[in-house]
């Protein structure tokens, strides 16, 4: 079963916690204070970007698409799976090239976003070719577009060399339309996303009866995200509410139609320990919402129900938890280094195949330089975990990376 990427309570919660933070500054307030555009300000244009250069040594296996990656979802789900262990990898899919502009107008600031870069995905796995990132536009309250979801927090992603990032993360550029009541360094944000997830059909995937289910989304994706900062840091509370259908159209004796809740929460922060140091956090909880997360494959799994002869199989969105903790550290002008830990675990429905994943563990540290402004060279070791759902097999990867990164900046006004 595919579909293109249950508990109402605690969506419904969520959402009246939400408006009673909007109840301490009215709408028409926020609006005025954020909208007025600076007298003196003036338009501008920027292109910008980095070339990128990633080379390493993995020292044991994983598919072949994510060679430069640790991502965990990758790893062997069986002995040997991608060959033999030890393989030297290169090249330089993070290459990204943007341009945004800003406009001062009566109704608040016009801003726009145009970015790519080289890393392939989907039917360009493991290719180096385009791939948008951003295309996205913003004037005053109101923004559209493909950005990042306001259920992620992107400021959680820690000052790694590894492109993927932390399995756990919630990491997910969608298309959407938002409001900003309140914007600013604490700032409230609503959006309705494109829906879009998938599903496991486990042990039945080869039956007939099975190729036939089609997915329909009625609604889009609802999420939102308050922030509130202080000089010590932030935290950040969002959360996301789905609706997932699927229909069968096979005339047979059977319905295997359904429809689940999607919901999550995830709760983030990012703490100044001292002036040298910043330590990211994140703690997701859910169900249904593995297609926001940075690494989780499918978020319906399939359950038996042989009582009814009828539906003799149910789909059920699986439950997951995400957790990251690194430490940012400024060790002079021209030396930085990151560590942390990161962990994605899913409950598995008892139809899924004993291969499918389970849990996902991921680790790195670094030493990064900075000789020259916009030049950056480091080295960093990581670590990862995959852990199969009911056979026992786990696999770990290992892999020692070294980056070459020269950032570019042209800015035109403003």
């Amino acid at each position: 079963m595919r579909l293109r990427r249950t508990n109402r309570c605690a969506g419904a919660v969520w959402l009246l916690a939400a408006f009673l933070v909007v109840g301490g500054r009215s709408t028409a307030q926020a609006q005025t204070a954020n909208a007025q555009a600076t007298p003196d300000a003036k338009p501008s244009f920027e292109i910008y970007g980095f070339t990128m250069l990633d080379m390493g040594h993995d020292f044991e296996q994983i598919n072949p698409n994510w060679f430069d990656t640790m991502r965990v979802t990758k790893l062997p789900s069986f002995e040997d799976e991608f060959g033999h262990d030890n393989n030297t990898f290169a090249g330089v899919r993070q290459t990204r090239l943007g341009v945004r502009s800003s406009t001062p107008t009566t109704l608040g600031e016009l801003k726009t976003t145009f970015e790519f870069e080289l890393f392939g995905t989907g039917v360009d796995e493991g290719q180096t070719t385009f791939r948008l990132r951003h295309a996205y536009g913003e004037l005053g309250a109101f923004g559209a577009g493909q950005t990042w979801s306001p259920f992620m927090d992107p400021d959680v992603f820690p000052n790694s060399l590894e492109y993927w990032g932390p399995t756990g993360m919630v990491f997910f550029r969608n298309v959407q339309v938002r409001w900003m009541p309140i914007r600013g360094d604490s700032n409230l944000t609503f959006a309705l996303e494109r829906p879009g997830a998938s599903g496991d059909a486990g042990i039945y995937a080869n039956r007939v009866e099975l190729q036939n289910i089609r997915p329909r989304f009625p609604l889009p994706d609802f999420s939102g995200a308050y922030k509130y900062s202080k000089t010590w840091g932030y935290v950040r509370a969002a959360g996301l509410l789905r609706w997932i259908k699927w229909d069968d159209v096979l005339e047979d004796r059977f319905d295997l139609s359904g429809d689940a809740t999607g919901w999550g929460v995830n709760l983030s922060s990012n703490l100044l320990a001292g002036k040298n140091n910043t330590v990211r956090l994140q703690f997701v909880f859910g169900e249904g919402i593995e297609n926001y997360m940075n690494d989780a494959p499918v978020d319906i799994g399939i359950v038996n129900n042989f009582g009814n002869p009828r539906t003799p199989i149910l789909g059920k969105p699986l439950p997951i938890i995400g957790i990251v903790a690194f430490l940012d550290h400024t060790w002079s002008e021209k030396f930085t280094s990151s560590i942390g830990y990161s962990l994605t675990d899913i409950d598995n429905t008892d139809a899924q195949a004993p291969v499918a994943y389970k849990n996902g563990q991921y680790a790195l540290g670094n030493l990064l330089y900075i000789p020259v402004p916009n030049v950056m060279v480091g080295g960093e070791l990581q670590w990862g975990r995959r852990e199969n759902f009911s056979d026992g097999f786990q696999s770990d990867g290992l892999k020692l990376q070294f980056s070459f990164r020269y950032n570019f900046s042209w800015k035109l006004g403003g």
